[in-house]
């Protein structure tokens, strides 16, 4: 198939770019480098299934239209603003680069009837006591997850509207190499690098929040599963491994030094999610999807990648 990929510059889009080509599907990429890095796919510039990554914005709707003459059979729409606290501070960027973005893309999917696949996030569930299904209330504690779910409204509304094929996924905490070690996203990556460095591990809060680890081949697995199937198009589908870790156990689990772990006061508090649990039933009943990598095996790769670096 032919597919573009937004935001295929970035951590997890580089993953989902390795997989597709993997698979013999032509990729293209279009990123604005604002959190990818074209280190990311550099490796990808020699197979000639990969045609190329254009430096682009997807307010630009010049830019849309000319990548879009490439008439793509599917799009993994991952571009957008990624950060809790940055949405806080100046929430009209993010509203531009995640809501009218969005939009942007969604009207270049209509009007060439390409499959639209939006990259959604755990962030926007209320707080649970026990496992997030799809039909747990949402709550947007954050512009973040404010914008997030305008986008899921949107993409969805396509399909009711216009029977365009999309879908909404939204991947648990997702972690593993090439993970950025200053974005506040990336816990296990930021974790393991001062660790690595004999720095101290600052928590915030009490620490006894949890998180649902996905490692990331497993999360881009379940991507390209939900966007190669003709059942979900319509859908919310979760996916996590269905295990939470509080994150005073995962610092204790990647360091052994406990005066290197510190408690430090929360830059959002207002915006955190104490429990995050996944029910990802629906993606293994509909997708035939299940996380293969443990929590262990997953941070003993990131690490082995960090210290490769």
């Amino acid at each position: 198939m032919n597919i573009l990929v937004t935001g295929g510059a970035g951590f997890i889009g580089r993953w989902l770019v390795k997989k597709l080509l993997e698979e013999g599907n032509q990729v293209w990429v279009l990123d604005n480098l604002s959190n990818g890095r074209e280190s990311n796919i550099e490796e990808f510039k020699a197979n000639p299934l990969f045609k190329g990554l254009t430096i682009g914005d997807i307010k630009h709707i010049d830019c849309l239209e000319s990548i879009f003459e490439n008439k793509f059979e599917l799009c993994f729409h991952l571009a957008a603003g990624i950060n809790v606290q940055d949405s806080i501070d100046n929430p009209k960027k993010l509203f531009e680069d995640d809501v009218i973005g969005t939009f942007n893309v969604l009207e270049q999917c209509k009007k060439h009837w390409c499959k639209m696949v939006f990259m959604s996030t755990c962030m926007v569930f209320e707080r649970a006591v026990e496992k997030i299904s799809e039909t747990h209330p949402t709550k947007p504690a954050s512009p973040y997850a404010g914008a997030k779910l305008a986008g899921e409204n949107m993409v969805l509304s396509y399909w009711h509207a216009y029977k365009l094929p999309t879908l909404v996924i939204r991947p648990f905490n997702t972690y593993g190499p090439l993970q950025k070690t200053n974005s506040e996203g990336g816990v296990v990556s930021i974790f393991i690098q001062k660790n690595l460095k004999g720095e101290n591990l600052n928590i915030y809060g009490d620490g006894t929040q949890t998180r649902d680890l996905l490692y990331v081949e497993d999360c881009v697995d379940f991507i390209v599963k939900a966007g190669f199937s003709d059942e979900a198009n319509g859908q919310i589908i979760n996916a996590g491994s269905g295990r939470d870790i509080a994150i005073n156990e995962l610092a204790a689990l990647i360091c052994k030094q406990p005066e290197k772990i510190k408690h430090v006061p929360h830059i959002h508090p207002q915006s955190e999610i104490l429990k995050l649990l996944c029910d990802s039933s629906k993606a293994n009943e509909l997708l035939k999807w299940y996380p293969k990598i443990s929590l262990e095996e997953g941070i003993k790769r990131t690490e082995e990648w960090l210290k490769s670096i």
